[in-house]
């Protein structure tokens, strides 16, 4: 099963396992996060598609690490006009690790053999 999420302006696509590199968030190394702006949730054609959220879905994840990325080189050029600026920039980053994913919808199958399940009752 896998959720797409949106967070920091991004969108990501992650399923239980996964680590992943996303914009820096405010918590320590250990900590546990949620994502409420989840886009969609599912797997196979088993896919509910949020308008423009899934309501009730949740993506949880620990925070493994914060960090810096590689060093990025901006430069300003005009050429024959004597101007080059240099700078660079290191973007901060927090890595997560995907622990779980709720409000997935039900396969098919489970759902019908609880709705037969009842109807035996």
């Amino acid at each position: 099963m896998y959720a797409v999420f949106k967070t920091g302006g991004k969108q990501y696509r992650a399923s239980k396992g996964d680590t992943l590199k996303i914009e820096k968030l405010i918590a320590a190394e250990g900590d546990s996060v949620e994502f409420d702006n989840v886009l969609m949730v599912g797997e196979g054609s088993n896919v509910k598609v949020g308008a423009p959220l899934v309501s009730g879905s949740k993506v949880k994840a620990k925070v493994l690490e914060q960090g810096k990325d590689k060093k990025v080189d901006v430069i300003k050029f005009k050429r024959r006009k004597n101007y080059l600026r240099m700078k660079t920039h290191r973007q901060q980053y927090t890595l997560v690790e995907i622990t779980g994913i709720t409000g997935a919808p039900r396969k098919k199958a489970a759902a019908a053999a609880k709705t037969a399940e009842q109807t035996q009752e």
